[in-house]
């Protein structure tokens, strides 16, 4: 019960990315990025000074930088630490009592910390989208996209994007700026989100978006 040990993995790459179903394309002026649940509790699992941590706080961050740059506005999703057992659930049955009120770890990570006006939700179960004012947030805003980055891959990252295909919001993982538990599971949630409700796409490939594009819907 709990999060596992991680041991170090390589990122994936575009040449290693599966087929996507859809050719969507991000556009800066119909998107929202999502930073993931990147907070101290959940990034510190990771083993310091390798992949997939270094890659994962260097991409995120550089998806935040282009997001602040282009308008995107950014959200952050965070747990709030020391439910109490009705608040957590059966989420306790499979990962115990979780993430205790401690400000160290119930913090997002300093590499990422939030700007002032940046949205930071509470989030109470895997999905993002689980009663919270995501969608309130990225339909308020005129948008239709979510950009999704963060912890963990095949968790809450891939119910957010099955849960954004639900709304009719357009999904896009950002391959190499999610981490999972091990580079399997990281490929489940790649291959599931290509076949059956997102876009995978690279930090490179969000980024070398230059003006509005029309998207596929």
């Amino acid at each position: 019960m709990g999060i596992p040990a991680i041991t170090p993995y390589s990122m994936p790459v575009a040449a290693e990315l599966p087929e996507n179903q859809v050719s969507w394309r991000a556009d800066p002026d119909r998107a929202v990025l999502l930073v993931h649940d990147m907070q101290r509790y959940f990034v510190e699992f990771f083993p310091a000074g390798a992949s997939p941590r270094t890659d994962l706080l260097a991409n995120v961050a550089r998806l935040r930088d282009w997001a602040r740059h282009r308008g995107v506005p950014v959200v952050y999703s965070a747990q709030p630490g020391g439910m109490t057992p009705a608040q957590r659930g059966l989420l306790r049955d499979f990962w115990g009592p979780g993430m205790t009120t401690d400000p160290r770890s119930r913090e997002i990570v300093p590499e990422l910390r939030p700007a002032a006006g940046e949205a930071v939700i509470t989030k109470w179960r895997y999905s993002a989208f689980a009663r919270t004012e995501l969608e309130s947030l990225v339909r308020g805003r005129g948008r239709d996209q979510l950009i999704i980055c963060g912890v963990y891959a095949h968790v809450g990252c891939l119910m957010t994007a099955c849960d954004a295909f639900t709304a009719d919001i357009q999904p896009f993982l950002v391959a190499d700026a999610v981490a999972d538990f091990t580079a399997d599971d990281h490929r489940l949630a790649l291959a599931y989100a290509a076949r059956r409700c997102a876009m995978t796409v690279t930090t490179d490939q969000v980024l070398a978006v230059r003006g509005a594009a029309t998207a596929a819907r």
